[in-house]
C-alpha cells in the first residue's frame, strides 16, 4: 500500500506532462510555418563532431534551401549539445553530452530544440534521446557501516544496509546486492516507488556475543552494464546485549510543501517514532538515510526531535519535488525508516529571458514596410501565470513586433526608413510575465540602416574660378573641387572626371588634368598668357554607387600675366644686310625730331608699361630721347664740327618686376647732302657687321692660318729637298762659275744667286679691317757684288748664299754693280735691230714695249734659234749669232717650263733631264769662257758706259702701281 501511494504522484504528474506535449504538438499541426518533427536516439558520451542524424534528409530539404534560409539551431540553452552543418545538411555533436548531468534519474532522458528557416518562416522540432552507458560504478556513501546488535536480537530482525548509488539508468543502474558469506545473516533486496533498489541483513542465527563479539562482512552492489562495475562497503557489526524492540514510525510517509527561495531554517516537517523499550533502549535518534548528496545541502533534521527545515537554496525551476527517507534509531542499534515527500511551491522570482533567433542589421533603407527585422523568442522559468509573457517595443520608432508562434516574435518595419535622415536605430525590446509583482526584462538592438544611391554628389558652389600665373610648371597644382554625397561607403566615394570639351579646337585634357580622387586639378602645360586668357572647364562629380549619380560644376581658371616678354622694337628696324640712317640737317634746331623708337610689349598691365632710355651715343650732348614716347630730339644747335656718323643705343624697358628691356641702334648722319652720308654707309654696315660676326672670322682666321702654316711648312721642306739636289750637282762639277741671271728670271739650279722679286696683288673687302691676317714682306732682292778676282766671288757668292737660304734675311737688294751693267749697244732691244742714236748715246729711254704678238714670235724664234746654235758649237765664236750676243732684248723671254736661257752663255737650261746631263759639261765651259772675256772688257767699257734710263712703265706696271696706292 506504501508504494503505491507513492507511484500515484508520479504517475499523475507524467500523465500531466503527457498532456503538455500532446497539446504544443497539436498546436504544431496546425501551423504552416512547422513542416516536421524529428527524433534521434544517441548513447551519451559522444565525441564531437559525431554524426546525430541528416537533418536535410529525414525533413526532405534541399542543401540549397539550409543555406538560402540560415539554417540554424535554436534552443535557448546556455550549452549547445548539437551543432547543424548546413553544407552536408547534418546534425553532429558539439559539445559532451553526460546523460546523469542532463537527466539525472529521469528516463528517458532527452532534450528537444528547433531548427529554424527563414524566407520563408519554418520552424522544426527536433527531439534527441539520450541512451544511457555504464560509465559509473555503483558507489557507497560511506567506507565503512557501524552496527551494535543485541545478542538478544530475534531471529528474523532486519538491518538495513547502506545504499549504493549508481547515476546510470535501466540496466547500466544497480541491480543486485551480495553479502559475504557468514552464518548469522543473509541478504534480502526491495525495490523503492522510484525504482531504486536497497538491502537488508536478516538474522537467521542467533548472534552469542561471547562466540563472536564482532562480526566483520562486505556488501558488494554490482549493476548490468557489460562490462559489470561494481562497488563495496565494509559492514562491521558489534554484538550488544540484549534490546528486543525497535523504534517505529507513526506515518509511512510524510508529505509537506514549502516555498522557492525559503530562507535558510525555514520549517517544512517533523516525522515522529516511539520505541516500546525504557530506559537507554527506549531512546531514539533521527537521521536522513541514504540521502543524496545534493539534497543533505538543501535539508536538515533534528536528531532528537525530528524537525525538518531548509538549510540551503529550493529553485523550483530545478527541482519541483523532493523525496527522502528518515531513519530512526534506539540505543540497542534497533531503526525504522519512513519517507518524506517535500513538493516545492513556485514563486514568480525569474524575468523572462529575450532570445535573439534571427537579427538583420544593416538593413536597406529601401526596405519596403513588413519587412523582418529580428526573431525572438522569449522564455520565462517559471510557471502558470508568472511564465505569461507580453512584447513590446519602445514608441515612436517605424517597427512593430507582433507574435508568430508559441514564445516567438516578429520584428517588422512598419514605415520608409531614409538612412541619411536616421542611419541607425537602438530598439529596446521590453519583455513582462504576468506574476505578482511582474518581472520584466529589455533587450536593445542596435539596427544599422544600409546606405542605397539615392543621392547625387552636390559642389559647395555652382561655379569656381581660379587663378594660375602663366609659365608655370606642367604638374602644378591649380585649384581643388569638392563635393559632397549624403550617402554612405562606396555610394559616397566621389570621383572627379573633366567633361570631354573643346578649348581652341583642342581637348581641354591637352590644358587641364584632374586627380579622380581629391579633385586636384593640376596643369598638363605650361600657360602663355598672349596666347590664352582664361580656361573655362566643366568637372564632373560622379559617385560611386551602381548604377552612379553625378553632378557638374564649371570651373573657369583665368591665367595672369607675367612679364615674360621683352619689349620687341618695331622701328628703326635692325637688319643684318641693309643699313637704316637717319639724316639731320646740320641746320636743324634744337627739338628737332630725327626718328621716333617704336616698341610694343605683348605683356599685358604695367608689364607692358615701356620707358625710353638713351645709353650711350656718339655724343650724348647733342640728342635725347622721350621717356615715355621714345622720339629722339636734337638738344642743341647742330655745329660744323659734329661727326656726320652718329650712332646712338637706345633702351627699351618695361615696367615688369623684374624688369625686361630690349635694345636698338639708331644710326644718325649729320649731313646736308645725301653722297655725304653714302660715302658713310659702309663704315656703318662694318661697324654693325663687326660686333654680330667677330666670333665667325676668329674661328676662321684661325683654320685659316693653320692651313697656312701647313702649306708652308710642305713646301718649304720640298724647296730644301730640291735645293739640295742641285747643289750636290755643282759641287761635283767643280767649276768656280757663277751664272748670271737677268732680272725677274728664275733659278733652276737652286743656287740663290738670282733676285727674288714677288708682286703682291692684294684686294681687300669691307670687312678686311676686322681680320687679324698678318701679309707676308716682299724678300728683299739680293744682288751678287763681283770681285775681280774669282776667288772673291765665290766666297761672296757662297756667304750670300746662306743668308738667302734663311727666311727672313736681313740684308737688303743694293743696287747692281756698273762693272756687270749692259752698254748702251748691249741693251735690250729688238731682235737684230741696233738701238736709236739717242739709245746709243745713251741719253733716250727705252725701247717702247713690244706687243703680246712681237713677244710670242720673239719666244717661238728664240727656242728654235737655241736649238741650233746648241748643235753648232765652237771654239772662239762659241756658236752663238749676233741675235744671241749680250745684245739680246728682254722682250724675248723664253719659256719657263722648258728652257732657261742665259744671257752670254750658249748653254740652254731645259727642263728635260736628258738634256741637263748632256749639255751640263758644255755650259759651264762656255761659262768660263765667256767670263775671261767679260773681264778683260770690263775696264775700258764701264769707264764709257752711261747711266741707263728708267724704263718706261708698260700698262700692266701702270695698273699695279695705281692698286697699291689705292691700297
Amino acid at each position: 500500500m506504501a508504494s503505491e501511494g507513492f507511484l500515484q504522484p508520479i504517475c499523475v504528474r507524467w500523465r500531466l506532462c503527457g498532456l503538455r506535449w500532446q497539446v504544443f504538438l497539436f498546436l504544431l499541426s496546425f501551423c504552416h510555418i512547422v513542416s516536421g518533427q524529428i527524433r534521434y536516439s544517441i548513447p551519451e558520451e559522444m565525441k564531437k563532431g559525431s554524426l546525430i542524424g541528416n537533418v536535410a534528409q529525414d525533413l526532405g530539404l534541399d542543401l540549397k534551401r539550409l543555406r538560402a534560409g540560415r539554417a540554424r539551431i535554436v534552443s535557448g540553452e546556455s550549452i549547445q549539445y548539437t551543432e547543424l552543418q548546413t553544407d552536408k545538411g547534418i546534425l553532429v555533436v558539439s559539445q559532451r553530452i553526460d546523460r546523469e548531468q542532463l537527466c539525472g534519474d529521469i528516463t528517458p532522458c532527452s532534450f528537444s530544440f528547433e531548427i529554424i528557416l527563414e524566407h520563408p518562416l519554418e520552424l522544426h522540432r527536433v527531439t534527441v534521446e539520450i541512451i544511457d552507458v555504464n560509465d559509473h560504478a555503483p558507489a557507497f556513501s560511506k567506507r565503512d557501516i557501524q552496527f551494535e546488535i543485541s545478542e538478544s536480537a530475534t531471529l528474523g530482525s532486519r538491518f538495513t544496509l547502506a545504499t549504493a548509488e549508481d547515476p546510470d539508468v535501466g540496466l547500466n543502474a544497480l541491480q543486485n546486492y551480495f553479502l559475504t558469506t557468514n552464518d548469522n545473516y543473509v541478504l534480502k533486496q526491495h525495490e523503492k516507488p522510484d525504482g531504486s533498489k536497497y538491502a537488508e541483513m536478516v538474522l537467521q542465527k542467533p548472534l552469542d556475543r561471547e562466540e563472536h563479539p564482532r562480526l566483520s562482512l562486505k556488501l558488494i552492489a554490482v549493476d548490468g552494464g557489460n562490462p559489470q562495475r561494481s562497488g563495496t562497503v565494509n559492514i562491521e557489526i558489534s554484538v550488544l546485549d540484549v534490546n528486543d524492540n525497535a523504534p517505529v514510525f507513526n506515518q509511512s510517509v510524510y508529505r509537506a510543501t514549502v516555498m522557492e527561495n525559503a530562507q535558510k531554517g525555514t520549517y517544512i516537517t517533523t516525522v515522529n517514532a516511539s520505541d516500546a523499550d525504557s530506559g537507554s533502549n527506549g531512546v531514539v535518534a533521527y537521521c536522513f538515510s541514504n540521502l543524496k548528496k545534493h539534497l543533505a545541502d538543501i535539508f536538515n533534521i533534528d536528531e532528537t526531535t525530528g524537525t525538518i527545515s531548509v538549510a540551503g537554496e529550493i529553485d523550483y525551476e530545478k527541482d519541483k519535488k523532493f523525496e527522502m527517507r528518515v531513519e530512526v534509531k534506539d540505543q540497542g542499534g534497533l531503526t525504522d525508516s519512513s519517507e518524506v515527500v517535500i513538493e516545492v511551491v513556485d514563486v514568480n522570482d525569474n524575468e523572462p529571458v529575450i532570445n535573439v533567433m534571427s537579427f538583420s542589421s544593416p538593413v536597406s533603407e529601401n526596405a519596403t514596410p513588413g519587412t523582418t527585422i529580428a526573431i525572438i523568442n522569449v522564455k520565462d522559468a517559471d510557471s502558470e501565470r508568472n511564465g505569461q509573457i507580453t512584447c513590446s517595443i519602445n514608441t515612436n520608432l517605424p517597427f512593430k513586433i507582433q507574435s508568430s508562434l508559441s514564445s516567438y516574435y516578429n520584428l517588422i518595419s512598419d514605415g520608409a526608413l531614409d538612412r541619411e535622415t536616421t542611419p541607425e536605430y537602438n530598439i529596446t525590446i521590453t519583455t513582462t510575465d504576468s506574476g505578482s509583482p511582474p518581472l520584466s526584462s529589455t533587450r536593445t538592438l542596435h539596427l544599422r540602416i544600409s546606405d542605397v544611391n539615392d543621392n547625387a554628389p552636390l559642389f559647395r558652389q555652382s561655379s569656381y574660378s581660379a587663378y594660375v600665373t602663366e609659365n608655370n610648371s606642367p604638374g602644378m597644382s591649380i585649384f581643388t573641387v569638392s563635393a559632397r554625397d549624403s550617402d554612405w561607403n562606396q555610394n559616397a566615394r566621389v570621383s572627379y572626371l573633366l567633361e570631354d570639351t573643346q578649348i581652341s579646337g583642342t581637348a581641354v585634357s591637352t590644358y587641364i588634368s584632374i586627380n579622380s580622387e581629391t579633385g586636384v586639378l593640376h596643369a598638363v602645360r605650361s600657360f602663355d598668357y598672349e596666347q590664352i586668357k582664361q580656361l573655362t572647364l566643366v568637372v564632373k562629380a560622379q559617385d560611386g554607387g551602381s548604377p552612379p549619380l553625378s553632378s557638374n560644376v564649371t570651373v573657369t581658371i583665368f591665367i595672369q600675366d607675367q612679364n615674360d616678354n621683352a619689349p620687341q622694337v618695331l622701328y628703326p628696324v635692325q637688319t643684318s644686310s641693309s643699313l637704316v640712317a637717319e639724316i639731320v640737317p646740320r641746320s636743324a634746331d634744337v627739338g628737332y625730331l630725327v626718328t621716333k623708337v617704336v616698341a610694343v610689349d605683348v605683356d599685358s598691365g604695367q608689364n607692358a608699361w615701356l620707358s625710353y632710355k638713351l645709353q650711350k651715343a656718339t655724343d650724348r650732348a647733342l640728342f635725347e630721347v622721350g621717356l615715355q614716347n621714345g622720339e629722339i630730339r636734337t638738344i642743341r644747335q647742330v655745329t660744323d664740327k659734329d661727326a656726320v656718323k652718329q650712332r646712338l643705343t637706345v633702351v627699351v624697358e618695361d615696367n615688369g618686376q623684374p624688369s625686361r628691356s630690349a635694345t636698338v641702334n639708331v644710326n644718325v648722319a649729320v649731313a646736308d647732302s645725301f653722297p655725304e652720308v653714302l660715302s658713310e654707309f659702309t663704315d656703318f654696315t662694318h661697324d654693325k657687321d663687326y660686333n654680330d660676326n667677330l666670333t665667325f672670322y676668329l674661328v676662321l682666321a684661325l683654320a685659316v692660318v693653320s692651313f697656312l702654316f701647313i702649306t708652308c711648312l710642305v713646301v718649304i721642306i720640298s724647296v730644301k729637298i730640291y735645293r739640295w739636289r742641285q747643289s750636290r750637282v755643282l759641287y761635283h762639277s767643280n767649276l768656280p762659275v757663277i751664272p748670271y741671271y737677268p732680272p725677274r728670271y728664275a733659278d733652276t739650279l737652286g743656287t740663290g744667286t738670282l733676285q727674288h722679286v714677288y708682286n703682291y696683288e692684294v684686294c681687300r673687302t669691307t670687312d678686311s679691317r676686322k681680320s687679324d691676317c698678318k701679309f707676308v714682306r716682299p724678300c728683299s732682292q739680293n744682288v751678287l757684288i763681283m770681285d775681280p778676282s774669282s776667288t772673291g766671288t765665290m766666297q761672296r757668292m757662297q756667304s750670300e748664299q746662306n743668308i738667302l737660304e734663311e727666311p727672313d734675311s736681313p740684308l737688303e737688294q743694293k743696287p747692281p754693280n756698273a762693272d756687270w751693267r749692259f752698254t748702251q749697244g748691249q741693251r735690250p732691244g729688238p731682235s737684230g735691230a741696233g738701238g736709236p742714236p739717242e739709245m746709243t748715246m745713251g741719253t733716250g729711254p727705252w725701247p717702247n714695249p713690244p706687243t703680246e704678238a712681237e713677244q710670242l714670235q720673239a719666244l717661238m724664234a728664240a727656242a728654235n734659234e737655241v736649238s741650233e746654235a746648241t748643235a753648232t758649237l765652237g771654239p772662239g765664236t762659241m756658236g752663238l749669232s749676233t741675235r744671241y750676243s749680250p745684245q739680246f732684248t728682254l722682250q724675248h723671254v723664253p719659256d719657263y717650263r722648258q728652257n732657261v736661257y742665259i744671257p752670254g752663255s750658249t748653254a740652254t737650261l731645259t727642263s728635260n733631264p736628258q738634256q741637263q746631263q748632256q749639255q751640263q759639261q758644255m755650259l759651264m765651259q762656255q761659262q768660263m769662257a765667256a767670263q775671261q772675256q767679260a773681264l778683260q772688257a770690263q775696264p775700258s767699257e764701264a769707264s764709257a758706259q752711261p747711266e741707263p734710263p728708267k724704263a718706261a712703265q708698260t700698262p700692266a706696271s701702270k695698273k699695279k702701281s695705281t692698286k697699291k696706292e689705292k691700297k
